[in-house]
């Protein structure tokens, strides 16, 4: 199916069974909390009511708009008519029993699940490119059986979570970026299978979550993902007292860690020094040896350049660190027998 062949009538159905599909994944799925996506945040902040309360161990669903909060979907609309101050929302923030200031928040990604249409955008505004587009182009794509329909051309889905975060200890923190807390990192490595772990400011640690994209290549180059709606299901634990106060991403084979500066070379250097920190602090390596380790083994990757704080991730795979004798740390290592 390309977008011209699909006629207004297809669009609205596909965006009125946005809802009908939520309920019914809520019904079939095995979780203890589902929070609906009319549950939004703008900004993280200590001040922001929760939505709900939840264990360590609990698994929740989070019904999330597209970072327009649906108002480009229906055919005829367009950025005159968009209001801004609803951009990027996050649903929640659930407050996790067992999470102290100090803490850090396990949230394993188990799944994610993809509304019906997600929208591709160009304009003057944003992104490396917006000198060559004077004026806003919007594109429509269906996304259906893990597929995102573009024209002729079908394209697998990545899907991916681009704002997650937890309350900052002061004030608050839009989600229109991102920083220690995390944020609007639109890092691609947090997806489905990733294990992300943010830092505890505030008691309950005040966890929200957003802005998903139905795929996106890494630094978020032209101006955005394919920005789309649906439904994250996480798995929620605690470690105590870890000592680290930004967030980690860790894969089957990696560890990352996730920086944010006003500039890229900020955010790269802040990166170098929290993977240095985290190789002697909990790897328990030496100076030396960490410092060669990065040389030899990190890659780092621009994650985004369009928010007002660039992000980057630093990657370094775990067969190295293993055979040193770190296995991972909290309650996930002891899972996994180590």
């Amino acid at each position: 199916m390309s977008q011209s062949d699909m006629s207004q009538s297809d669009m609205s159905q596909f965006n009125m069974s946005q809802s009908n599909m939520s309920q019914s994944n809520m019904s079939q799925s095995n979780t203890d909390h589902y929070i609906e996506k009319t549950h939004v945040i703008h900004s993280f902040s200590p001040d922001h009511r929760p939505v709900c309360r939840v264990k360590a161990g609990d698994t929740v669903v989070f019904e999330t708009y597209d970072c327009h909060m649906g108002q480009l979907l229906p055919e005829g609309s367009d950025f005159a008519h968009v209001d801004h101050r609803l951009a990027n929302p996050a649903t929640g923030p659930i407050y996790i029993e067992e999470a102290c200031p100090g803490d850090m928040v396990l949230v394993e990604i188990l799944d994610i699940g993809l509304d019906q249409v997600g929208i591709l955008d160009k304009g003057p505004t944003g992104g490396a490119l917006k000198g060559y587009f004077p004026e806003y182009v919007i594109r429509r794509l269906p996304v259906k059986d893990g597929t995102i329909f573009y024209g002729e051309l079908e394209i697998p889905v990545r899907p991916m979570i681009g704002v997650i975060g937890t309350a900052p200890r002061h004030g608050e923190e839009s989600t229109l970026t991102a920083k220690d807390h995390g944020g609007n990192m639109d890092c691609t490595s947090i997806a489905p299978g990733a294990s992300l772990y943010l830092p505890v400011n505030v008691p309950g640690a005040l966890l929200a979550m957003g802005d998903l994209h139905a795929i996106m290549g890494d630094g978020e180059c032209g101006n955005c993902g394919v920005e789309i709606g649906g439904r994250v299901t996480v798995r929620v634990d605690v470690l105590k007292s870890p000592d680290l106060p930004w967030p980690l991403v860790e894969l089957a084979g990696r560890w990352i860690v996730i920086a944010s500066g006003e500039t890229v070379d900020r955010a790269c250097a802040q990166a170098v020094e929290q993977m240095f920190g985290f190789l002697t602090a909990k790897a328990g390596l030496s100076r030396l040896d960490a410092g060669m380790y990065i040389d030899m083994f990190g890659s780092l990757v621009v994650c985004q350049i369009v928010n007002p704080y660039k992000t980057v991730r630093l990657e370094m795979p775990k067969w190295p660190l293993e055979q040193k004798g770190f296995y991972g740390f909290g309650s996930k290592a002891r899972e996994d027998g180590l």
